[in-house]
């Protein structure tokens, strides 16, 4: 099945983190947010089969094997894939690093979603993460990332951290250091019985351009790349990407 769970610099998701983690994320759910996702991936994959690099509780991976693509996956946490096989059993998953665990047989796409890729925390594990989805992928296959396009540009003097999501039960900030593009988000939640916990989570940002460069290392090439699910046009002021390379045929 491959290599076990490597050493790499990600957080490790825990249970009582999985446990709450679609409830948490309820809006990354809802159709609007989901469904142009899966109908994009489908369509790439078309009658091949998928791979989901950090596949946590199944998000996009149930929808995706529920529209007739079959789908594998490859995450970090233990937790995390109970939680997916709870809802749906028969989904592959192999416990590992993202950046070099290994799958049986070549996929015709290989996908990383939400901000995922970042959250490996050196630039080294994420060129290998690029080398290790087109270890994976078929000739002509494709390598699709959703990525966030880093808050720096809203950073006044002075200022430590930037939002990203205030809400009324969920405050979020991120603060960053532009030296080493390490980031950290900072999520402050308020339950019903009145209390608010903190949490945190570590990444490491990653340009565009970059990732184009990264793609290159792993001898793929650029396809396209969109704002967004829906294909709007990435300019100066998109704040996210969803970008994909193709392996040569």
């Amino acid at each position: 099945m491959g290599n076990a769970a490597s050493v790499t610099s990600s957080d490790l998701w825990d249970a009582e983190t999985a446990a709450g983690y679609d409830q948490a994320s309820e809006f990354m759910f809802e159709p609007a947010v989901l469904d142009p996702a899966v109908r994009f991936l489908a369509d790439l994959a078309g009658d091949g089969t998928a791979l989901e690099f950090a596949i946590g509780t199944g998000r996009v991976a149930i929808p995706l094997a529920e529209s007739g693509v079959q789908v594998r996956g490859i995450e970090l946490s233990q937790p995390m894939v109970d939680q997916l096989h709870l809802k749906r059993n028969d989904i592959p998953v192999l416990v590992g690093d993202m950046a070099t665990s290994t799958v049986p047989g070549t996929f015709s796409l290989v996908y990383v979603v939400w901000n995922g890729i970042s959250n490996l925390c050196t630039q080294a594990e994420q060129v290998a993460c690029f080398r290790n989805a087109a270890r994976h992928l078929a000739p002509g296959g494709r390598f699709v990332v959703e990525l966030w396009v880093p808050g720096i540009r809203r950073f006044p003097p002075g200022q430590a951290a930037v939002p990203f999501h205030v809400g009324r039960d969920h405050t979020g900030f991120d603060t960053y250091d532009l030296t080493t593009q390490q980031g950290a988000s900072h999520h402050y939640r308020h339950h019903p019985d009145g209390t608010v916990t903190y949490a945190v989570s570590n990444f490491r940002y990653i340009w565009p351009a970059e990732c184009d460069l990264m793609a290159q290392l792993a001898g793929m090439t650029q396809e396209s790349r969109a704002a967004d699910w829906q294909g709007n046009p990435f300019t100066n002021d998109s704040d996210s990407h969803v970008s994909v390379w193709r392996k040569p045929a």
